[in-house]
């Protein structure tokens, strides 16, 4: 059998790919779609992608769904501010599993899309809980009752230092709350945004190897 016949093409995107050397590209590729060592990352397939899109959909939705049908009006605050704290252990949990995964991937930069887009509305979704607890326990907490909608539409508010000022904190613990919240916006947008940067380059630099 000739080489032309036993390399055969491995198409990621409809592209032409052998076990030899991508001849649009000039990468070695091996045959599970991924650059050979020394060579530049290799491209996800339209399938991996779109996989991955529908995990990332599929997970928010479901926290989502979780958010709105927990009945937070009747839990306790103290309770509320235990489920915080334990989410965002869980929180800094999640972003360690991902940046592994990130380092171990063939597609580091899909992956890490993949993690901030599903972490992040985690995040979020925490401190929307605790707002609606808080404002459903102590009617002056802030400016008007809140819904679940208004929990998030403030949480959102204040993550991305809009503050329209339509809802504001009036009580010391909610400027409390508030304040925690601000201090750990910093972090996810600094600390955890660095950190899975740079589990992309470990994880690119670790195939380039």
């Amino acid at each position: 059998m000739s080489h032309g016949r036993a390399d055969r093409e491995f198409g990621l995107r409809g592209e032409t790919r052998y076990a030899g050397e991508n001849t649009a590209t000039g990468i070695v590729m091996i045959p599970d779609g991924t650059a050979a060592p020394g060579q530049a990352e290799a491209r996800p397939s339209v399938g991996l992608i779109a996989r991955t899109i529908f995990r990332v959909v599929a997970s928010v939705a479901a926290l989502l769904t979780l958010y709105y049908v927990l009945p937070l009006d009747n839990c306790s605050f103290p309770a509320a501010l235990t489920m915080l704290l334990v989410g965002l252990v869980g929180f800094t949990a999640l972003v360690a599993v991902q940046v592994h995964w990130i380092v171990e991937s063939p597609f580091p930069r899909l992956r890490a899309v993949e993690a901030l887009a599903t972490s992040v509305p985690f995040f979020l979704l925490l401190f929307a809980s605790t707002y609606v607890v808080l404002a459903g326990l102590y009617a002056d907490s802030f400016g008007e009752p809140l819904t679940h909608t208004d929990g998030l539409y403030f949480t959102v508010t204040v993550f991305s230092t809009v503050g329209f000022g339509d809802i504001t904190a009036h009580s010391q613990a909610a400027r409390v709350l508030v304040t925690v919240q601000m201090v750990a916006d910093l972090v996810v947008l600094g600390l955890a945004v660095k950190v899975i940067a740079g589990a992309v380059e470990r994880g690119r630099t670790g195939r380039s190897r």
